[in-house]
């Protein structure tokens, strides 16, 4: 446990320490090979408690909020504002986006350890709290996501819906 010499302190140093950790985790997602976010891995894949993705839909309401949250879509990075033509190839490309979204704010979550073992104890929680509340929404988020564009993925490839498929494309 770090000593402090004031509340500020306290709470600079915290975020200074969290701001660099998710600064190293963001740098680590962008570096690492793709094979790191493959959808198909153990971690991505759809868990039974989830009942495919109904559960974040009956549970947590999810539908209802998780469009008034922020984005973040970077520099020359991948957007859904091109969600009106949908490709199985851009489809592919989303749910890869949504398994390093999940990936990186689980892994943002982490520095909940080293604000707990920097802090007292009733900082230390009210700081992890606050490093849960900004990571978990949006790991949610990326989760029901990939369920819902999995599915829109699967009705493309079987011909199925309204949609007009047109050589990998569908306008919506």
């Amino acid at each position: 446990m770090i000593k402090f010499s004031s509340g500020l302190d306290m709470f600079l140093w915290n975020l200074l320490i969290v701001g660099i950790w998710h600064v190293c985790i963001f740098i680590a997602c962008i570096k690492f090979p793709k094979s790191t976010f493959d959808p198909s891995r153990e971690k991505f894949r759809p868990k039974a408690w989830e009942h495919g993705g109904k559960w974040y839909k009956e549970k947590l309401k999810i539908q209802t909020w998780k469009d008034k949250v922020p984005q973040f879509i970077g520099k020359d990075g991948f957007s859904k504002q091109h969600f009106t033509d949908v490709s199985i190839d851009y489809l592919d490309q989303f749910i890869f986006e949504t398994c390093r979204g999940e990936w990186t704010h689980r892994k943002n979550c982490a520095s909940i350890l080293i604000t707990l073992l920097i802090n007292p104890l009733i900082p230390g929680i009210f700081f992890s709290f606050l490093i849960l509340l900004g990571n978990v929404p949006f790991a949610l988020i990326q989760r029901y996501n990939r369920f819902r564009l999995q599915t829109l993925r699967k009705k493309l490839l079987r011909g199925m819906g309204t949609a007009n498929v047109n050589s990998n494309t569908v306008t919506a």
